[in-house]
């Protein structure tokens, strides 16, 4: 590796009208090398002045735009529409903020400008999307998490009300997600030479990214049915417990039977809990109380250091309970580039997250200063006009370059080593639009989402993560196998890994190793807390990444030091997915350019980082701020109210004079818009307490969607609750496009799945084919793409070399989850 790379993305010219939460849109393309200008008004856009502010300056602001250029066109300006047209018939990729002023003063038309620029992609980004019922409706973060069910999963069931996840959580994941879809349009176009359409909405990247409620699941609770989630709050709690110690907490994260013995010792072997019953998840949390009891008394007679320290060495994974100021401090960070010490644009220095990205080996993102935001409106890099080439598998039939409503990534073979949740999505986004993902898995080493009941081969939780690939039995520890994997090498484009640091290079097949074998091959790795420094070696289940990152001990309840209620979430292993396929297509655009390929490796604590990069920062600045910037509303009545039936709720947002005079006349209190008490933000907020009960009263006599309706018909937020099984029943899902059916022959009938990424004027229908058993394609993919005979397949298989599935030889009938 060297200490410079030639940026994935270099050469393409990406014109940023975004604003708001869409700022770290452009930010995520700057990072890959593109050359990313950003439009503003004279004097600079009011997100300058919004989102995490300290001593005046927005740290958000600065944070997002790191990387950009900027010019500056006056909306009222007389040559605005000229000088706009300008720019855009030069960019390859407009991002258009259907909020944005431009838009508003009808000077950036996005139909117009597909039209005017057929080779151009334009992503249209809303909260709702232009076509949907919801397009005019007002939307806040806490609106998003009530009606993308992220609300309904937050909270403990002992607890009456759901609580509200961080504010920053929906930015965070929504712009990995525009991302992925303008790139994935992007990726299309320079095969194709037609540009695309991209109708971006809030709420359907919520819906696929944050935690899907038709998508993979964590490994703990992998054979559970999604739509059985309970009707309350789920309790999940005991997989991944939280434990007080002499000056801090803990949580551990003990799956596997190996680590379920490895806690034992830690216990003392305790007899009581020494049968092999336990060895199994659910038959632990069943009787959690007794477990839990020996936990409570292992954990009040150390330190968390002490702890931490303990289970890293028995290899159980634990980790402490951290705060912003624990974080900001962690030299653990810094070892590994995560963050860094920046000067601001006032000369402050602010410990910030650099970015989410190492390629070839050299971090990418915030390397020095923020940018100084001076007007320079000429775009520096050379436009790339030549056609992408193929993939190296055979797809013919399938690969017509001319049809606009083809799959983008057809032709490309992928090399899928990814497990639980993460690793599966970076693969299935690929295989959704066309590629050959090949999951290459061991009765050795089984993913750990293949931990299913006794007599289940499949759950929609894995057909779902894993639709659309093959799955290669493969005994990579023999020699055979190792040659194997290296004639595969040189038949692919990509690999996939999120296996711990070093994994691949003990196995023999380091980035190095795989470049000697195919050049253009794009190497692909993730794990949780980087590939360098002192925590690289740490466990790094998600829950844990979310505890160490001080994410954990923002997302409790505010009165109660006992309250952390992010245990059910997968967050962020389908924001990462997403994050490593953006820059796998990067990367093989500048295959297309260079000729070689390169790797790429991710963390997850960056994705949390860079969600909540302006509380870090402001945290460095002044200890207390960055909690601070999270705490009440700013405004009043604003929050979750009652609805009429069961554990029904509505988040209502009155902020600002404007909504709060409408929501006192629909609430039947007109004498409220008179009253000087409630005249300004701080005399609501001083009566906070009378305008919320009021408000509650209201609500609990209407049922959630009646209130919502009422609401956001005179532009009040306001969102209702909604469950995973109301999804599938949703009309203004439905209506976008975003759900269908698919069939899986391990269940008796179809059932539902997430259709596309979004809407899209000219791409393919995502596929929604089957998930694969355990070895089912071993015979196929070995005969097929390595031109075996089946001779020499049979010989391997007897060696155990090669895994096929049972019921390639057998007809040993397969089941699913229960019926």
């Amino acid at each position: 590796m060297t200490d410079t790379v030639d940026p994935p993305l270099a050469g393409v010219r990406v014109l940023d009208l975004a604003e708001g939460d869409f700022q770290m849109i452009g930010r995520y393309f700057a990072d890959l090398g593109a050359d990313v200008l950003r439009v503003e008004p004279p004097g600079g856009s009011r997100d300058r002045r919004d989102g995490v502010v300290a001593e005046g300056v927005s740290l958000t602001f600065e944070i997002a735009n790191a990387g950009k250029r900027f010019v500056t066109v006056d909306p009222a300006g007389a040559t605005a529409r000229e000088d706009l047209d300008a720019l855009t018939a030069d960019a390859d990729i407009v991002l258009v903020d259907r909020r944005s002023d431009y838009v508003r003063s009808n000077l950036v038309d996005p139909a117009l400008l597909v039209d005017s620029h057929p080779e151009q992609v334009v992503t249209v980004l809303s909260d709702f999307g232009e076509l949907s019922s919801k397009k005019d409706w007002a939307s806040t973060p806490d609106v998003q998490f009530a009606l993308s069910t992220i609300l309904s999963r937050s909270g403990l069931p002992d607890r009456e009300e759901p609580l509200l996840p961080p504010a920053f959580l929906v930015s965070g994941a929504v712009a990995p997600q525009a991302v992925w879809m303008t790139v994935t349009a992007y990726y299309a176009a320079r095969r194709t030479g037609t540009g695309d359409l991209i109708d971006f909405s809030t709420l359907d990247a919520l819906v696929h990214i944050f935690d899907p409620p038709m998508g993979m699941q964590g490994s703990g609770r992998t054979g559970m049915d999604p739509f059985d989630v309970p009707h309350g709050r789920p309790d999940a709690r005991a997989l991944y417990p939280i434990f007080p110690t002499t000056d801090g907490m803990v949580r551990i994260c003990v799956l596997s039977p190996r680590q379920w013995r490895a806690m034992l010792s830690w216990l003392g072997n305790p007899e009581e809990l020494s049968a092999p019953e336990y060895d199994s998840p659910a038959y632990r949390v069943e009787h959690k109380d007794r477990i839990f009891a020996y936990y409570r008394d292992l954990f009040a007679g150390m330190t968390t250091a002490e702890a931490v320290r303990q289970g890293e060495e028995l290899r159980v994974p634990t980790t402490s309970i951290d705060e912003l100021s624990d974080v900001v401090a962690e030299p653990a960070f810094r070892a590994n580039g995560s963050l860094r010490d920046v000067a601001l644009a006032d000369g402050r220095v602010a410990t910030l997250p650099t970015g989410v990205y190492t390629v070839d080996g050299v971090r990418t993102g915030i390397t020095g200063a923020t940018p100084d935001p001076v007007p320079d409106g000429t775009w520096r890099a050379p436009r790339l006009a030549d056609p992408l080439p193929a993939g190296r598998a055979d797809t013919a039939g399938d690969d017509n370059p001319h049809d606009n409503r083809r799959l983008p990534f057809a032709g490309l073979r992928v090399l899928d080593f990814g497990v639980i949740v993460m690793g599966a999505e970076t693969g299935r986004l690929l295989a959704d639009y066309g590629a050959d993902v090949i999951k290459i898995e061991s009765t050795g080493f089984p993913d750990g989402c293949r931990q299913m009941s006794p007599g289940v081969e499949m759950t929609k939780s894995f057909a779902w993560g894993h639709r659309n690939k093959r799955s290669l039995g493969l005994d990579l520890t023999t020699d055979d196998g190792k040659a194997l994997f290296r004639a595969l090498v040189a038949e692919a484009d990509v690999v996939l890994t999120n296996f711990k640091p070093g994994t691949l290079e003990r196995l023999g097949f380091g980035y190095e190793t795989l470049a000697e074998i195919n050049p253009g091959i794009v190497l692909s790795e993730s794990s949780a807390y980087g590939d360098t420094g002192p925590w690289s070696t740490k466990m790094g289940y998600g829950p844990l990444v979310r505890a160490a990152s001080g994410l954990s001990a923002l997302w409790r309840y505010p009165d109660d030091p006992d309250g952390f209620s992010d245990t059910i979430t997968i967050y962020p292993d389908h924001v990462v997915g997403r994050l490593n396929a953006v820059a796998v297509v990067a990367l093989l655009l500048r295959r297309a350019r260079t000729g070689r390929g390169g790797v790429v490796s991710t963390a997850q604590v960056d994705a949390i980082f860079a969600a909540m990069a302006g509380h870090l920062a402001a945290e460095s600045l002044e200890p207390g701020s960055g909690l601070a910037a999270l705490c009440g509303p700013h405004d009043a009545p604003r929050g979750l109210f009652p609805a009429a039936g069961d554990d029904e709720w509505i988040i209502v947002d009155g902020h600002g004079d404007e909504h709060f005079v409408a929501l006192a006349e629909v609430i039947g209190h007109p004498e409220w818009i008179g009253d000087g008490r409630f005249s300004t933000d701080a005399g609501r907020l001083a009566h906070n307490e009378e305008l919320e009960d009021a408000l509650r009263e209201w609500a609990s006599t209407r049922d959630a969607v009646t209130a919502e309706r009422l609401l956001q018909d005179i532009g009040v937020p306001a969102g209702h609750m909604m469950r995973f099984a109301d999804v599938a029943d949703d009309h203004d899902f439905s209506e976008r496009g975003l759900l269908t059916t698919m069939t899986q022959p391990q269940f008796a009938e179809p059932f539902p799945t997430m259709a596309a990424e979004g809407r899209s004027l000219r791409l393919g229908d995502a596929r929604s084919g089957p998930a694969p058993l355990q070895g089912e394609h071993t015979r196929e993919v070995v005969r097929d793409v390595l031109g075996l005979d089946e001779a020499t397949i049979d010989d391997l298989v007897a060696r155990g070399v090669l895994e096929p599935h049972p019921s390639e030889t057998t007809s040993t009938p397969t089941t699913g989850e229960p019926q």
